[in-house]
């Protein structure tokens, strides 16, 4: 399996160093280029595991491994100078699974990354997130995450939402969406597709996500 390496690190020398050793050992890494939205990029490359500065610009390495724990279970190692009790106690309170300090040796830190891989996705494997507008549909647990709200969702909730973002920049058709619904036991007619879109649009309403989803009449529902 080809894991993935997401590397938050604003040193350019550290970050290529890193991804150059995980290179080498058959790992794919990505170094984080806008510190402003680490979330995004965290996002996109859907990484196995994430290598994790503290001090970063913006915001430190300790809200970026809160934020990614509120939507993953990834595992999350921070790398760095401030290596003393309170910095790894901070660290472990904030989701992380592991601590190196710098200076490190290049070949321990694979080893570490290596290690934590095979005890992690022996397991299981981290489960996909789909995110639009700041939204993020965990597939994992069937909950959505927006801001600081995490939504539980019903069954057939997350089913017209997965089908939706899935989606995205597209119109779903009703009849598509109907056959999402049958896909989880249930038999679902025109009326049945109105009521459960209306229940789940004001769920997200009230949590914030005004107009997220969008009636095209005569047609279906998109995501805006």
């Amino acid at each position: 399996m080809n894991y993935r390496i997401l590397i938050v690190e604003d040193d350019i020398g550290i970050a290529e160093g890193i991804m150059e050793q995980m290179k080498k050992w058959g790992l794919e890494a990505k170094a984080v280029c806008d510190f402003h939205n680490v979330m995004k990029e965290f996002v996109a490359f859907q990484p196995h595991l994430v290598l994790m500065d503290i001090s970063l610009p913006f915001m430190s390495g300790y809200h970026w491994c809160s934020e990614i724990r509120k939507v993953s279970t990834v595992p999350v190692i921070f790398v760095s100078s401030a290596s003393d009790n309170m910095n790894i106690i901070m660290a472990v309170n904030m989701g992380a699974d592991d601590f190196i300090a710098k200076p490190f040796d290049q070949n321990v830190l694979v080893a570490k990354v290596q290690a934590l891989l095979r005890r992690t996705y022996d397991f299981a494997m981290s489960s996909p997130i789909i995110e639009h507008k700041g939204a993020m549909l965990n597939t994992g647990d069937n909950t959505l995450t927006y801001e600081d709200n995490k939504i539980e969702l019903t069954k057939n909730e997350y089913r017209l939402l997965l089908t939706l973002m899935q989606n995205r920049g597209k119109i779903v058709s009703r009849e598509k969406l109907m056959e999402a619904l049958w896909q989880s036991g249930d038999f679902v007619d025109e009326n049945t597709l109105t009521v459960n879109v209306g229940r789940l649009r004001k769920k997200l309403e009230n949590a914030g996500l005004h107009g997220f989803i969008i009636t095209k009449s005569g047609v279906g529902y998109t995501v805006g």
